[in-house]
């Protein structure tokens, strides 16, 4: 197989159990990762924990036990979340793996080697919430206290000897690979906003610290370990086994096809990541795309204010995939995006229970009672049936740019444009009404037959999970969907038994007081 897909969420920091925004980018990152699998594509997809860092210290001692037990713990409930999101990552790494130090001081010592690296001391204000370093002008003062303007986190002011990376060297390259690279950061607002922050002047990068103990030691010195985002982005290649540039994992799948973040990670993965993989030698990814962030309002997230925020908790009350299908079509990617108790059920009712599974429900029913429970033999296609069988053959490329562009709102919207195309053509051809011509009877049922299916094979990625029932219908399996069979008008077996199925969607019973 010739065609490799490499996809990776951000590995999250496990300082507190998972919240929407690392279910989001997982979710986003499995659609991906099902849509290049059903068009053929071999696919590495990864996912995982930072694990090093002053935060995770500090909360370990809290808790009065060491970093690693306190890890093992947390990154155990994020391994769970790739479970309940029902995602088809191939690999779940760890920072505290050795397979990741050795990776991580391999390319410390690469940067050495080059002369990138140099011990200096480093004075500045520091944020361990989000294990960064801030400029004066990045600094507000609120209240007395000093915090991030961007992130509103705290910062404090540390001295301490310090090695540093020489960012500032790599400045016009970076600019140089934008320019001859315009799609190697997405969305172009990003693109915009991360050239803006690299014309105007690099800094050299510290890149260790004094100050606690936990995290990777620096190759030679072990009064320094390595600076938290130095280690973790190194995930991406560790997951390859580098540095064995010739083991088959990294061959196939470096440079990555695409590293799907939030968009406050952005200047760490388009700017930091691509500066130290060019001192290494190292190609860079293809894609670094920032989506938006997952918002509340101002307002305590709660239940009883339909603003919850709690994967787990949505998934109890409404299933995994009515949450899957709502975040991937309510917000709009890479913008930010907000949770709406209302919006969901509203989703669930009129997308997936009216559209959808009403849809599969109501064919299925006329068929089996009035096609003997099999796909019908004869048919003869009309000009009405093949215009709405053809426009998935004629959208399958525009489909796959589309989703090469991350341009998911086409595609939700394709997809549910099609739900109300097949509805409204059931109903305008109106079969119970031909039974007196059983070839025009068994022609509708068809077609509606195979548009429930090539619909399906598009949701499939989506909602995974209710797609597989859905394709009990025809005795269909996960292996038998492939994109490029929605082109087919006659891919159902004719003869066949057609299968009950029970409903997909429970509509919820919505309080109008």
């Amino acid at each position: 197989m010739d065609k490799k897909f490499y996809i990776t969420t951000p590995i999250y920091y496990p300082s507190a159990k998972p919240h929407m925004g690392h279910a989001y980018s997982s979710i986003i990152a499995d659609f991906f990762a099902r849509f290049k699998r059903i068009d053929g594509f071999d696919v590495q997809f990864l996912t995982g924990t930072d694990e090093h860092g002053l935060k995770i210290q500090r909360s370990a001692e809290k808790q009065k036990i060491n970093p690693l037990e306190f890890c093992n713990e947390i990154s155990q409930t994020f391994r769970n979340l790739s479970e309940t999101l029902n995602l088809t990552n191939t690999d779940f790494i760890r920072t505290t793996e050795d397979r990741h130090k050795k990776s991580v001081q391999h390319l410390w010592s690469q940067l050495e080697k080059n002369d990138d690296i140099y011990l200096s001391k480093y004075s500045g204000w520091y944020s361990v919430s989000d294990e960064a370093f801030y400029n004066d002008d990045e600094i507000e003062d609120i209240d007395g206290v000093k915090r991030s303007i961007s992130s509103k986190s705290t910062v404090e002011w540390i001295e301490e000897e310090s090695y540093f990376f020489r960012l500032s060297k790599w400045e016009k390259s970076l600019l140089d690979y934008y320019e001859s690279h315009p799609n190697f950061i997405g969305p172009e607002s990003r693109k915009n906003e991360v050239i803006s922050f690299v014309k105007s002047g690099l800094k050299d990068l510290s890149v260790s610290r004094k100050s606690f103990s936990w995290g990777i030691n620096v190759p030679n010195n072990k009064d320094h370990v390595i600076y938290v985002w130095l280690d973790a982005l190194t995930n991406y290649i560790s997951a390859l086994n580098y540095p064995d540039t010739n083991n088959q994992l990294f061959r196939n799948f470096w440079p990555a096809s695409m590293h799907l973040i939030g968009k406050d990670i952005l200047r760490f993965h388009a700017v930091y990541w691509p500066a130290f993989l060019l001192a290494a030698k190292i190609d860079l990814p293809l894609r670094v795309y920032g989506h938006g962030w997952i918002l509340s309002g101002d307002e305590k997230m709660s239940k009883s204010k339909g603003n919850i925020l709690d994967p787990i908790e949505i998934i109890n009350e409404y299933g995994l995939d009515p949450l899957r299908y709502y975040l991937i079509k309510e917000v709009s990617f890479g913008n930010d995006g907000n949770i709406s108790q209302e919006r969901l059920e509203d989703c669930i009712n009129s997308d997936l229970a009216n559209n959808f599974g009403n849809l599969c429900q109501r064919v299925t029913a006329f068929a089996i009672k009035n096609c003997s429970g099999k796909i019908p033999e004869k048919i003869k296609f009309e000009k009405d049936d093949l215009i709405i069988l053809n426009k998935f053959k004629d959208n399958l490329e525009n489909i796959r740019s589309k989703i090469d562009k991350q341009n998911l709102n086409f595609y939700i919207d394709y997809i549910v444009n099609s739900l109300f195309e097949a509805n409204k053509y059931f109903n305008d051809q109106e079969p119970w009404k031909k039974k007196d011509d059983i070839i025009r009877l068994n022609t509708i049922v068809f077609t509606a037959l195979e548009i429930i299916r090539k619909i399906s094979f598009l949701l499939y990625p989506i909602i995974p999970g209710s797609v597989l029932k859905a394709l009990k219908i025809f005795n269909l399996n996960e292996n038998d969907i492939k994109l490029d069979d929605i082109s087919e008008n006659e891919f159902l077996i004719k003869g066949n038994n057609i299968n009950k199925i029970d409903i997909l969607f429970k509509k919820i019973e919505k309080n109008n007081d």
